[in-house]
């Protein structure tokens, strides 16, 4: 039971669903990085493979989904 307390807020905080929103700019740097070095895989995928690989998209798409949950809050 206290892991899934554990775990439960942390969701809540990677979410920004916290009782009180707080904007770290800490996660804009992260997922800058994060995207950043998937873009420079895809491209070495794509290039090494001659097809697109899409697990870089994911990995993009993702970390875009979850840095507007965290802005898109009052």
């Amino acid at each position: 039971m206290k892991l899934s307390k554990k775990i439960w807020g942390w969701l809540l905080y990677i979410t920004n669903n916290e009782e009180l929103s707080r904007h770290e700019q800490i996660f804009d740097a992260v997922f800058f990085v994060v995207n950043t070095i998937a873009g420079i895989i895809g491209v070495y995928l794509f290039i090494l493979y001659n097809e697109p690989q899409w697990i870089a998209v994911l990995v993009i798409e993702y970390t875009w989904a979850l840095d507007n949950m965290r802005h898109n809050r009052p």
